[in-house]
């Protein structure tokens, strides 16, 4: 029997805050800002994947600087920036950089968006606790976004939970967005449906045998989290061939971190803090932070891969 161990292999340290207290906050226009790296009140866009890791983030910045507020506006991708480029967040927190449109536009009103990679992620695929077809061959996903497979028995001919259904957190997310670039299509096939957040697709996967649910890792991932191991207990995690494997020997990966961290499983993407503050507020604070050194633990312990911690498997024979 194997058993997966993730180790943290090292942290590189992040650089520290204090020095920027001394900084003046000035905005493009000369006026003053009430917000410094560690203190005052600032609003940011989240991606609702990443809900239940801002909360461990925001928590323990706010904990640790007293004076620092943040209050997180958890959207989908779609809204979340959105909202940036209209200058109603400073900071969003998001799986993709902007375009060159976006920062080209961003550059001629005199901003520079500064883009932070913070973590590695991954898009899991989850089942009913009743269907035994949890290894899923990476053309099999393919085909099923492609509208190619749209029945269990086209996946496992013994296969009798019938219609198959795939399902998103929401058509705005950055979950369908992903698998549009992947798999290179404009549309979904009538097999795909949307709800409104990864936990109602959660909910909707344990209440239907033959559904697929797509959500962030981060939500089933992080067994410290009462909520993620609830969620964990209620669905399977499908395990997903390497690109080009059809071989009925082959193995299967889920999205552990180890193999988020080698690219063993194929669905994986990045995390970014995009800030758009022209001065050294917190926007600048907050985003340091979750690169820095206790940031990065608690991506860690999130189930996410952190962007500055590398993490290796060590496998143990017994």
């Amino acid at each position: 029997m194997k058993m997966q161990i993730w180790l943290i292999n090292r942290i590189f340290p992040a650089s520290g805050l204090l020095f920027l207290l001394f900084l003046t906050a000035c905005d493009n226009s000369g006026q003053k800002n009430t917000d410094t790296p560690t203190s005052g009140r600032i609003k940011v866009g989240v991606d609702e994947s990443y809900r239940l890791l801002i909360e461990a983030e925001t928590y323990t910045f706010e904990s640790i600087y007293k004076y620092a507020h943040i209050d997180a506006q958890y959207k989908t991708e779609a809204d979340v920036i959105n909202d940036f480029m209209n200058d109603s967040v400073p900071l969003i927190i998001v799986n993709r950089k902007l375009s060159e449109k976006q920062v080209a536009y961003l550059k001629s009103i005199q901003y520079i968006p500064k883009t932070t990679l913070i973590a590695h992620d991954a898009v899991a695929l989850i089942v009913n606790k009743e269907n035994t077809d949890t290894a899923l061959f990476y053309q099999t996903v393919k085909d099923i976004f492609l509208g190619k497979i749209t029945n269990w028995k086209q996946v496992n001919p013994k296969s009798k939970l019938g219609a198959l259904k795939m399902v998103f957190d929401h058509f705005k997310s950055s979950n369908p967005r992903y698998f549009k670039e992947k798999f290179a299509i404009d549309s979904f096939p009538a097999t795909c449906s949307a709800v409104q957040n990864n936990e109602e697709v959660i909910n909707y996967v344990e209440n239907n045998k033959n559904a697929i649910g797509v959500v962030s890792v981060n939500w089933i991932s992080d067994n410290q989290d009462t909520v993620s191991n609830n969620f964990l207990k209620r669905i399977k995690v499908a395990g997903i061939s390497l690109e080009g494997d059809n071989n009925p020997e082959t193995r299967f990966y889920r999205p552990y971190q180890g193999y988020i961290a080698e690219g063993s499983y194929p669905f994986t993407r990045e995390v970014y803090c995009i800030n758009r503050q022209s001065y050294t507020g917190m926007a600048f604070g907050f985003s340091s932070f979750v690169a820095g050194e206790k940031g990065q633990l608690i991506i860690l312990h999130s189930g996410l891969v952190p962007a500055a911690m590398p993490v290796r498997i060590i496998e143990l024979k017994h």
